[in-house]
């Protein structure tokens, strides 16, 4: 009679960022790759002060610095001011990459840290990439973080992302399949603001979650109509 139960609905972690191997699995990449003068790392941040009020050891910290400017030469080529990670594919036992179901959750979950210099704090957007039928679709949200220095969880509604391609807005905005999410990752995007600075973002967790298992009011703001990055990393 199992098969007559109604699906599990609990919480469920899909990515940590706790130890050395957690960090491992994810890619990271700005415009510094390519004749930018952007810097990014992911890494894995052990200090007692910004872990203990969470309860854990160690977690990640995406960190940097945005530039605007690109290298001599450069200036018709490339536009400056993106950073980003994602997970790394992950191949399955037996073909393809291993994807994750989504699509008995409301809200994609993260339990985040904001720090950096100020300025750079309202340019962080969260992507996620499905295994839908183009490719090269990248589903964006902005982060709009509260505090400062402290850890809170947010909460953003998988039905507000916005599909983009090429680095644009998509002008057909059709439902995000999330039966198959291949990646899940976050951006900072200077060059949409014309920011620059340090940044840093400490993560702990992605989670998927439902409406009972949203606590507080950390809901994020819609991403508005504008250009965006289409962040390729490796």
């Amino acid at each position: 009679m199992k098969g007559a139960d109604a699906p599990a609905r609990g919480p469920k972690t899909v990515f940590t960022f706790n130890t050395a191997e957690d960090i491992q699995g994810f890619a990271t990449g700005c415009d510094g790759d390519i004749g930018g003068l952007s810097t990014v790392a992911l890494e894995l941040d052990e200090r007692p002060e910004v872990n203990e009020p969470i309860g854990k050891t160690a977690t990640g910290v995406f960190r940097g610095e945005m530039r605007l400017s690109v290298k001599p030469g450069m200036e018709t080529k490339i536009r400056g001011g993106y950073a980003g990670f994602r997970n790394k594919n992950r191949p399955a036992f037996l073909y393809g990459n291993l994807t994750e179901d989504a699509s008995l959750f409301d809200y994609l979950a993260l339990r985040v840290r904001l720090a950096g210099e100020p300025q750079t704090h309202s340019s962080y957007f969260v992507n996620i990439q499905t295994a839908g039928p183009v490719s090269t679709d990248l589903w964006q949200h902005r982060l709009y973080l509260r505090k400062h220095n402290t850890w809170e969880d947010v909460f953003v509604p998988f039905d507000n992302f916005v599909r983009t391609n090429a680095g644009e807005m998509s002008k057909k905005q059709i439902t995000m399949y999330r039966e198959k999410i291949k990646s899940i990752g976050i951006s900072i995007l200077g060059g949409n603001s014309g920011i620059e600075g340090k940044y840093e973002l400490g993560i702990d967790s992605f989670r998927f979650v439902n409406e009972e298992d949203v606590v507080g009011t950390s809901l994020t703001t819609p991403l508005t109509p504008q250009l965006v990055f289409l962040v390729v990393l490796m």
